[in-house]
């Protein structure tokens, strides 16, 4: 079981107003914050990112949603927040028949997904 996971991003404002935006649906938000790194979480902050030069290629971070309401709010609020779209909310048959997921591009082009598993 992994207890947090941190990566840097390019622009620490852009990407902790991206992240607190986008992860409200699924009820994270900051818990602690240490200059230029926060840590997202509901618990305790499992997911940080720090100031730097960011991870080079595509990072992908799956969130589990209670419902297919919270994928959708999650898809909304991260294009309301600057993501590009890279896959909008459905069942994707392909994983498993009750699969709803959507997923987009933060701000340093990492697949961020949201997913209900039915």
């Amino acid at each position: 079981m992994i207890d947090h996971i941190t990566f840097a991003v390019s622009d620490y404002p852009r990407s902790k107003a991206f992240y607190q935006k986008a992860l409200a649906p699924l009820g994270f938000k900051v818990m602690m914050e240490f200059g230029p790194s926060c840590g997202f979480g509901d618990t305790h902050p499992f997911l940080w990112i720090t100031a730097g030069k960011t991870t080079t290629g595509q990072l992908h971070i799956a969130f589990q949603a209670k419902d297919t309401a919270a994928v959708d709010a999650f898809y909304k609020a991260a294009i309301d927040a600057g993501a590009l779209d890279n896959g909008p909310p459905g069942i994707r048959v392909r994983y498993h028949p009750t699969y709803y997921g959507a997923f987009v591009l933060d701000p340093d082009g990492h697949n961020i997904e949201a997913v209900n598993h039915g």
